[in-house]
C-alpha cells in the first residue's frame, strides 16, 4: 500500500519527455479556464524549466500559446510564490503570517475538521473552482474527501451553468460542432464571445475563414478586440440576445427560408415554434435590443442563405437573469436552417459532453453513504457565509480566489472577516482570499504535478506531466487531501490512489468516443483525439442526445420544471425596460468582461501583466460621458446600492450608449481603492442552472473632482 505521506507518483521522475538526461522536453497541458486547453512543451535543464512553448504537433494548439501562458515560467518561479505553510498572526485581511511545518498545519486543520464534523459536517464547505481544470487537481481526491466527511456540497455556478442548461434543453447536452471546422464556414456569428482574448485558437480558424471570403459578425454590446476585426458588429443591449434570436426565427419562417426536410425529420415542436415566434416581429425585437429592425432582417437572411453557417456562442451572453433561456433559444437556429448538415455548420458553446470521463470513480459520491448534505450556491457565497443556518464554520479554498471573483463583494468580505470562520487557503500566491486565511498551504503549479484534462473547446484528451520538482514545500491538491484523509482516519482504498491511478480511472469508459484512449499513451504523446471522424457533422442525421433524439424546439424537460417549453424572451432583471424605477437611479448597464492580460483573476498578480493592463479602467460611450462631464482620463466613481469603486475613465465609444465596461478581474489589493467590479454585481441567479448574473447590473457614474493616488 502506498504511503499517504509521500507524493502520489514520484514527481522527480519526468514522464512524457525527450532529449538527454540533463535537458528534457516534457509534455504538459495548460490547466486554466479557457476552451483552448493548449498542449505545451516544457524544456527542462538540470531540473529547472527554461522554456515553454505550444506543441506544434497538436492540431488545435498548432504550436502557439496565448501571451499569458507564454510567460508561465514567470508564474512558476515568481519571487512572491507561497513556498511553505503559514499560520495567521495578524488581523484577518492584514496578510500577516508566520511559517509553520506541514505537520503542524495539517494537524491543526484535521483537528478543526474533526471538532466541527462531530457536531455537523455540513458546517464545513469546500470552496474550489476552475483555477486549474484537470481531473486530478480539480475533481477527484478532494471530492472523495468531502463526500466521506459529509460536508456541504458546493454548486459551482459562477461561469457557465445557465448556458449549459440552456443548450441541454435544446440539443440534449454540452455538444456541438467541432471548433476545428470553423475555418471552413462561410458565415460565422461570434455571439457573446471575444475569442481574441479567451479562445485564441478558434480565432485563428475564423481568420482563415475570413481570408477565404467568409463573413464574420460579432454580436456584443461592446466593441471588443474581436468585434472590431469582424466584418460587422451588432451592438445590442445587454441581456437581449434571446430576443434577437426570436426575431431572426420570425424572419426565417415568414420568408420561407426554413430547411423543411431537416425540421420534419430531426426536430420536435416546429408548429408550436411557428406560433411563438409570430409574437417577435423585427420591429418589436428592434425596440427590445436597441438596434435597427433592418439589421435583424438582414442578419436572418444572411444566416439562412449562407452555407455552411456557424455560431460560436460563449458565456458572456448568459450571465444575466434570462441567460439560460437565451442560450436555449439561440441554439434552435441551426436546426431551423439545416446548418447541422455540414461539418462547418451548427453551433458550439462547449464540447465537454463529447467526453465521457468516469466521474463516479473520480469523485466517489457513494462515500456519502446515503447522506444528502445541503447544497450551497457559489454565486450566493456571500449569503452563505453570513446568514446560512446552520452557519458555515470552516472553508477550504483551492483553485479559487472568491474574494476577487464572486459577486457582491461587500457581503462576501463580511463573511470572510468572521472570527468564528476558520479558513484554509491552498494557493501558489497570497491572493485577496489568502489574506483572510487562518492557514495558507503552498500549492504546486501545473509544471509540478500530474493531471489529465478534457476540453470545452476541442476534442482531445490531454495529459500533464510534471516537468520539475515542486518549488519550495508546495504540494499538489491531491496530495494534501490524501494526507488529511489519513489524519481523519479515512481508510477507504480510494484514498491511497496515486495521481496516475486517478488519471487511469478518468479514462474508464465504455462510450465509443473514449475507445482506444489510455493513460500511458496520452502521457507519452501528450494528447489523443476522441474517437470521432476528423471532419464530422454530429447531427447531420439527427441523433441529438435529447429524450426524443431530436432538436427540441419544444422541451418537456423544461415544462417539468414549470418553465415555458418553447423559446421566449426572458429579460434581464436590471434594465431600463424591466426595472424602470431602478434605472432612474442607475441608468447605465455595467459589464465586466475578461481583461486580455488576465484569466479571470489568474495572472493578475504578475508585474508583467499588471503593467500591460496599466490600471483598472471604465470604458464609456462619448454621449454618456458628455452628460456627466467626464473626459478621457478622469477618475470616476461607479456605484449602485451594493457598493462603489473608483476607476480611470476611457471615453472611446467601445461600449454602445447606455453601457459601461470595466475589464476584469483585478485583484482588490492592486486596485486604487482596494475594490474591483464585484463590488457592484449581485448574488441574483439566472433562470437555469443557478448561474451567476454578473452582467445583469445597473450603475451610475460620476466624475471625481480630485483624482485619487
Amino acid at each position: 500500500m502506498n504511503s499517504p505521506e509521500r507524493h502520489s507518483s514520484d514527481l522527480r521522475r519526468v514522464a512524457g519527455s525527450t532529449a538527454d538526461a540533463a535537458t528534457q522536453v516534457v509534455r504538459a497541458t495548460c490547466p486554466h479556464d479557457c476552451p483552448d486547453t493548449c498542449a505545451m512543451l516544457v524544456t527542462v535543464k538540470d531540473g529547472v524549466a527554461i522554456k515553454i512553448q505550444g506543441a506544434a504537433d497538436h492540431p488545435f494548439t498548432d504550436g502557439s500559446l496565448c501571451t499569458k501562458v507564454s510567460y508561465y515560467l514567470e508564474r512558476t518561479y515568481a519571487p512572491d510564490r507561497v513556498l511553505h505553510p503559514m499560520r495567521r498572526v495578524g488581523k484577518k485581511g492584514a496578510g500577516q503570517f508566520e511559517r509553520i511545518t506541514w505537520d503542524a498545519a495539517l494537524d491543526e486543520i484535521a483537528a478543526r475538521l474533526k471538532k466541527i464534523a462531530a457536531v455537523d459536517p455540513e458546517r464545513i464547505l469546500p470552496l474550489s473552482y476552475a483555477g486549474t481544470m484537470g481531473m486530478v487537481q480539480y475533481a477527484s481526491m478532494d471530492r472523495r474527501f468531502f463526500h466521506q466527511l459529509g460536508a456541504s456540497l458546493l454548486d459551482r455556478t459562477l461561469c457557465s451553468s445557465a448556458g449549459k442548461y440552456g443548450i441541454k434543453a435544446t440539443l440534449g447536452g454540452s455538444v456541438g460542432m467541432d471548433p476545428e471546422r470553423f475555418e471552413d464556414s462561410r458565415l460565422i456569428l461570434i455571439w457573446g464571445a471575444n475569442p481574441i482574448v479567451s479562445n485564441l485558437h478558434l480565432w485563428s480558424r475564423v481568420q482563415r475563414a475570413m481570408r477565404r471570403g467568409a463573413k464574420v459578425i460579432a454580436i456584443d454590446p461592446y466593441r471588443s478586440l474581436t468585434a472590431e476585426k469582424c466584418t460587422q458588429h451588432i451592438a445590442l443591449l445587454p441581456g437581449t440576445d434571446g430576443a434577437l434570436a426570436l426575431g431572426m426565427m420570425h424572419v426565417i419562417i415568414n420568408e420561407q427560408r426554413v430547411d423543411q426536410d431537416y425540421v420534419a425529420q430531426y426536430t420536435l415542436g416546429y408548429a408550436a415554434l411557428v406560433q411563438r415566434v409570430a409574437d417577435y416581429p423585427p420591429e418589436k425585437v428592434a425596440q427590445i435590443c436597441g438596434i435597427d429592425a433592418q439589421t435583424i432582417v438582414q442578419l436572418a437572411r444572411d444566416y439562412a442563405s449562407t452555407t455552411p453557417a456557424a455560431i460560436r456562442l460563449n458565456y458572456g451572453m448568459q450571465r444575466h437573469a434570462g441567460g439560460g433561456i437565451a442560450a436555449r433559444t439561440i441554439s434552435c437556429l441551426p436546426a431551423l436552417t439545416g446548418a447541422w448538415r455540414n461539418p462547418a455548420g451548427g453551433i458550439v458553446l462547449t464540447t465537454a459532453d463529447f467526453y465521457s470521463f468516469d466521474h463516479a470513480t473520480l469523485e466517489r459520491p457513494d462515500l456519502l453513504a446515503g447522506r444528502t448534505p445541503r447544497v450551497i450556491n457559489h454565486a450566493a457565497l456571500g449569503e452563505a457565509l453570513t446568514v446560512a443556518d446552520p452557519p458555515v464554520e470552516m472553508v477550504i479554498v483551492y483553485n479559487n480566489n472568491p474574494l476577487a471573483v464572486c459577486p457582491d463583494a461587500a457581503q462576501l468580505q463580511a463573511g470572510f472577516q468572521r472570527e468564528d470562520l476558520f479558513t484554509v487557503v491552498m494557493d501558489s500566491f497570497m491572493t485577496d482570499t489568502a489574506d483572510y486565511a487562518d492557514i495558507v498551504l503552498p500549492a504546486t503549479t501545473q509544471l509540478e504535478h500530474f493531471d489529465i484534462h478534457k476540453s470545452y473547446g476541442h476534442l482531445y484528451v490531454m495529459a500533464n506531466n510534471p516537468a520539475i520538482a515542486p518549488v519550495g514545500e508546495s504540494l499538489p491538491n491531491s496530495e494534501v487531501f490524501r494526507r488529511l484523509a489519513a489524519r481523519m482516519g479515512f481508510d477507504a482504498p480510494c484514498f491511497q490512489d496515486t495521481d496516475e491511478d486517478i488519471c487511469r480511472q478518468a479514462l474508464q469508459s465504455n462510450r465509443h468516443t473514449m475507445q482506444g484512449i489510455d493513460w500511458e499513451t496520452v502521457r507519452e504523446r501528450g494528447w489523443q483525439r476522441l474517437t470521432l471522424p476528423q471532419a464530422f457533422a454530429p447531427f447531420a442525421q439527427g441523433g441529438f442526445p435529447t429524450p426524443s433524439g431530436k432538436c427540441e424546439f419544444q422541451s418537456a424537460w423544461l415544462a417539468q420544471q414549470g418553465i415555458d417549453a418553447l423559446p421566449f424572451f426572458n429579460p434581464p432583471a436590471e434594465s431600463v425596460d424591466s426595472n424602470p424605477q431602478l434605472a432612474k437611479k442607475y441608468p447605465l448597464a455595467f459589464l465586466s468582461p475578461p481583461q486580455r492580460n488576465f484569466l479571470n483573476s489568474t495572472f493578475a498578480n504578475l508585474p508583467r501583466f499588471r503593467a500591460a493592463a496599466e490600471e483598472p479602467y471604465l470604458d464609456l460611450h462619448s454621449s454618456d460621458a458628455a452628460v456627466r462631464g467626464i473626459a478621457d482620463g478622469d477618475a470616476v466613481r461607479v456605484f449602485n446600492d451594493r457598493g462603489s469603486l473608483q476607476l480611470r475613465a476611457r471615453v472611446n465609444d467601445r461600449p454602445r450608449p447606455g453601457v459601461v465596461v470595466a475589464l476584469s478581474v483585478w485583484w482588490r489589493k492592486f486596485a486604487r481603492d482596494g475594490k474591483n467590479a464585484n463590488e457592484l454585481t449581485s448574488q441574483r441567479t439566472a433562470d437555469l442552472g443557478g448561474a451567476a448574473t454578473y452582467y445583469d447590473c445597473l450603475v451610475e457614474v460620476e466624475r471625481l473632482k480630485i483624482s485619487p493616488n
